[in-house]
């Protein structure tokens, strides 16, 4: 039963005691999947879409080895905590008017939701899983100097090309450094020359 680690990912059983729990969790995932998609990596969908699927293959290695059947919870944790980490001095705003650093917003969940869930697995390996990405990809190699142990594969990058002109237009280059960039990496882009206008000699 190969699509197992699919069905398991988008399966959540709704019922009396669980219904407030999904919905919930629904709202955390739209809430900052989109900001990250918009911030962190506004026009480079590849990138995102790598991050997706190195918190759901690992979600579905921890699944395997602890016998757990549903796996939303922890990818949707995983995206939050992700975020959480790179907009870690934002504050936030919980339940009650609550105010605090964003990056305590992962824990203030886990223990939101084993109040109103009784557990706290799915979202402890969430928070695991996505501290894991953030300091293999951010932490270890930028802050700490060491060996980039993970990079997008170059097939994402054919399939969703980063773009120009997102919405958020934060952390553009200057164009010299842009044109440098895409010497650097051909771009896959003819040189077309300048050109005339017509009627010009």
């Amino acid at each position: 039963q190969i699509w197992r680690p699919i069905t398991a990912t988008f399966f959540f059983p709704v019922g009396p005691g669980t219904g407030f729990l999904y919905l919930v969790n629904l709202y955390f995932l739209y809430q900052y999947s989109s900001r990250l998609e918009t911030g962190a990596f506004d026009g480079r969908p590849a990138d995102y879409m790598f991050m997706l699927l190195f918190n759901w293959i690992c979600i579905v290695i921890t699944g395997l080895a602890m016998d757990m059947q549903l796996l939303m919870i922890p990818l949707i944790m995983s995206v939050l905590y992700v975020w959480a980490q790179l907009n870690r001095d934002m504050i936030v705003s919980f339940w009650f008017g609550t105010r605090f650093k964003a990056c305590y917003l992962p824990w203030v969940i886990l223990g939101f939701n084993y109040i109103i869930g009784g557990s706290v697995i799915n979202e402890l390996i969430g928070n695991l899983v996505g501290h894991l990405y953030f300091f293999l990809m951010f932490k270890y190699p930028l802050d700490l100097g060491g060996r980039n142990f993970l990079s997008t594969p170059q097939f994402l990058y054919r399939w969703l090309p980063n773009r120009r002109g997102g919405v958020s237009g934060f952390g553009v280059p200057p164009p010299s450094m842009r044109r440098a960039a895409e010497d650097q990496q051909g771009g896959g882009r003819h040189n077309w020359g300048q050109g005339f206008r017509l009627g010009d000699q």
